[in-house]
Formats: structure tokens, C-alpha cells, sequence
């Protein structure tokens, strides 16, 4: 990987501390934990891989002068103390991965906020307000479908009830691999933090898509994390032979539910420019060959950054599943099974995230959507949050074929940079 990266790297990009060589080498040195035999990254929440790469990290943070500890959600906290101020800025992601994943999703988060305190470090530069490097654990929830584990912990918003319900493929319980970690579920609430002087939070992440990569931009503001809405729809029709029954006589759910999802794709330019909706889930009943589809059972997916044309949306999609289904003489079941709020990056640190993009790249700044949750969505109930996201070749995450150049990534760290400092000033 490290060769890789460095083949088309631009050495002049290395400056002012901050040292593309030892980015990618570190990038590289991540890889190998977990690696897989298609050259991904299997590193899965509370697991040894997952543990060995905060260790590795860990060393990384003392070489760099931070003062290193674990606390009870297994997160990782390096911390460098300011000049005079008492209150402190936070920067970091996750270490964990999704099966066969990729190795920048998480790690170039965390190396990035990492690589900014060695540049302070190598220039002799120490900042007003103290700074903390942080790495969350478990945020991709790949191992028991419910992730973000170590921000929640962090924040004291996990659901205690709802952990002791999980169970990984295995068959093990949460709190049981929880002792496995010499964690419990008294450890995650003693992980709490008091958030009163922790001024703000900025994640680096990988966009996950193809915006910076039209727009031929390194990295671009992120505008707000977008909080889903998971609605169940079942529609009802008649099952009945398929040779037998006339066109003209059917009651055909799966026919309703097709031009339902086609509708779908209609409707979220209509309430806002970030919002989508998916139906990426669906059962079909009895599902035999010559047999007319009597049930139909589909899930719609439904984001935007902004709550009120996020909640829109869903209303418009219960009203047109209703439609759809008195048109086809069908019955239609409409149910939101889960809502998560969506997480506004305040105006003012988009402003200045894209001040340091402007003063870093001399490149007009470009503001964008995250439609993925992530650690900053969880602190940002706490305290303010910025994020920015390095271009992905290809818009490919979650796979193997994850990458960003190592230009990318660099210029997105003296972004990250530039935006530390103005945040650890004193002014």
C-alpha cells in the first residue's frame, strides 16, 4: 500500500510539519492489521485486530508527546496540553472496519488529526487550548448491527436496554464480549464525559461518494450529517395462480409495490437538494414462479441534513404508498420503525472550515451533504462539530477498492490543520 501511494505523490505537499511519508506509512502499517486475501481490511469491533491498531496508534500518540489513555468504552484519547486556556478541541474517527472493507474508512480520520500534533510537534508549535486525538470504538457496528458504541459512551447517550438485547453471529451477548475486552457495561457508563470544556469536535472522513470527485476537489465542508428514517411498508394483494387469473382480475402486490419504488425516485427533489431515499429491502409472498405476489414487504430508507424536509419526505412517501395502493385495489401498511435526527454543522464552523480550505489549497470552497452517520453525529448533540471529507476515487467505500490519493489526503490534513489552529487560538 505504502508504494502505492507514494508512486504519484507530489512531495512538495509535505510542509510545515506535516510529512505525506509518514502518513502513508502509517496508512500502510494500519493495512496490514486485518489485511484479507482480496486486500481489504477485516478489522470488526472488539476483536484482537481491532485492539492491536489502537495499540499501534497508542505508540504513535507518545512518540507524538500526547499523553495516552483507554478509557471504559475501550476509546482511545491522546491529549497535549494548551499554553493557557482550559478548554479543549477534539479530532479524530474509528479504527474498526465493516467485513472486507477498505483502509481509509476510520483510519484516515484518525491518522489525520494525529498527523497535525506531529506537525506541531516537528515545528515546535503549541497551541492555546489543549487538543485531544480521539478514537472511537465500534462505530461501524458491524458485529452486533449496532454501531457508534464509543461516542455514545463518550456522550452517555448509548441505550443500556437496547445493548443487552445483542447478540454477534456467534451467539454471544454484548456484555459477554464486552468481559472478553476486560470491559463491562458499568466500564461504558463510567466513559461519560462532562462536555462543558470540550469547545468543539472536527472529523476527517472519506466523502463515500462521487461529489468532490466531479466538482475535481480534494476535500470539501461538510454541511450536516443526515439523520435516517427507516419506514416498513407491506402491501396486500391476492395471491392466485398465474396462468389462470386474467390481467384484467388481479390484485397484484408486487405490481403496486414496483410503482411504489419507482415513485419513490421522484420524490426527494421535491422537498430538498440533499435528500434521498432508498428501498434497498424487499420480500415478496408466497414468491413461487407461477404464482401472482399476494404480500409485498419493503423498507424505504429515507435522509436529509434537515429535519423538517427529512420528516416531508417520509409524509409524502406515506401518502403516495396510499395512493398507489387504492389505485391497484391493494391493501398498504405504512409504519416508521426508526428515526434518528439529523446533525446541522453550524454555519459558523462551516465558515470557517471553509476559511482553512481557502487559506490551505487556494481553492474555493466546496459544501456538501453526508448522507453516512459517524462519531461526529453523536458528539455533535454535546458540542459544536466540523467535519471535511477527502475525496474517494470512484465514490467506492466499504470494499477493498476504497482510495483516496495520498495528494488527497495530505492536502485535506493541512486543511485539518489550518482549522485546528484557528479553533485552538486563543481569540
Amino acid at each position: 500500500m505504502y508504494q502505492t501511494l507514494m508512486e504519484s505523490y507530489q512531495s512538495e505537499l509535505s510542509y510545515s510539519g506535516v510529512d505525506g511519508s509518514r502518513l502513508a506509512k502509517r496508512l500502510h502499517e494500519l493495512s496490514r492489521i486485518g489485511l484479507t486475501e482480496d486486500d481489504g481490511c477485516n478489522r470488526i469491533s472488539f476483536t484482537k485486530e481491532e485492539q492491536q491498531a489502537k495499540d499501534l496508534v497508542k505508540k504513535w500518540m507518545e512518540e507524538a508527546g500526547l499523553h495516552v489513555n483507554q478509557d471504559g468504552a475501550g476509546n482511545v484519547i491522546g491529549r497535549i496540553e494548551g499554553v493557557s486556556s482550559t478548554t479543549t478541541i477534539m479530532s479524530g474517527s474509528h479504527l474498526d472496519s465493516v467485513p472486507n472493507g477498505g483502509h481509509f474508512d476510520g483510519p484516515l480520520g484518525v491518522l489525520s488529526a494525529l498527523e497535525v500534533v506531529q506537525a506541531w510537534k516537528d515545528t515546535g508549535y503549541t497551541p492555546e487550548k489543549s487538543y485531544e486525538v480521539v478514537v472511537f470504538t465500534d462505530e461501524e457496528g458491524a458485529r452486533f448491527k449496532s454501531g457508534l458504541t464509543g461516542s455514545q459512551a463518550m456522550t452517555g447517550t448509548f441505550d443500556l436496554s437496547q445493548k443487552q438485547t445483542l447478540f454477534d453471529s456467534e451467539g454471544q451477548s454484548f456484555e459477554e464480549v464486552l468481559a472478553q475486552n476486560n470491559l463491562s457495561l458499568a466500564t461504558l457508563k463510567e466513559a461519560k464525559r462532562d462536555f462543558s470544556s470540550i469547545e468543539a469536535f472536527v472529523e476527517v472522513h472519506i466523502e463515500q461518494g462521487k461529489r468532490l470527485e466531479k466538482e475535481d476537489l480534494p476535500v470539501g465542508v461538510v454541511q450536516g450529517i443526515a439523520g435516517p428514517s427507516w419506514v416498513d411498508v407491506s402491501f396486500y394483494g391476492s395471491a392466485g395462480h398465474a396462468g389462470n387469473t386474467p390481467m384484467n382480475d388481479r390484485q397484484d402486490a408486487l405490481i403496486a409495490a414496483s410503482h411504489f419504488i419507482t415513485e419513490i425516485e421522484k420524490l426527494p427533489s421535491k422537498v430538498s437538494e440533499s435528500a434521498v431515499a432508498t428501498v434497498g429491502k424487499l420480500f415478496v409472498k408466497p414468491n413461487g414462479i407461477n404464482v401472482i405476489p399476494g404480500e409485498v414487504q419493503l423498507t424505504v430508507d429515507i435522509r436529509d441534513i434537515h429535519e423538517d424536509t427529512r420528516d416531508q419526505l417520509r409524509e409524502d412517501i406515506f401518502a403516495k404508498g396510499k395512493q398507489i395502493a387504492a389505485e391497484r385495489n391493494v391493501q398498504v401498511e405504512l409504519t416508521e420503525i426508526m428515526s434518528t435526527p439529523p446533525v446541522k454543522v453550524k454555519e459558523e464552523m462551516q465558515q470557517k472550515a471553509a476559511k482553512a480550505m481557502e487559506k490551505s489549497l487556494n481553492k474555493k470552497p466546496y459544501f456538501l451533504p453526508s448522507g453516512a452517520g459517524h462519531d461526529a453525529m453523536i458528539i455533535g448533540g454535546q458540542t459544536d462539530i466540523a467535519m471535511l471529507f477527502t475525496r474517494s476515487k470512484d465514490g467506492v467505500s466499504h470494499n477493498p477498492a476504497e482510495w483516496s490519493s495520498l495528494d488527497d489526503c495530505v492536502q485535506t490534513v493541512h486543511v485539518l490543520k489550518n482549522l485546528l489552529e484557528e479553533l485552538c487560538s486563543a481569540s
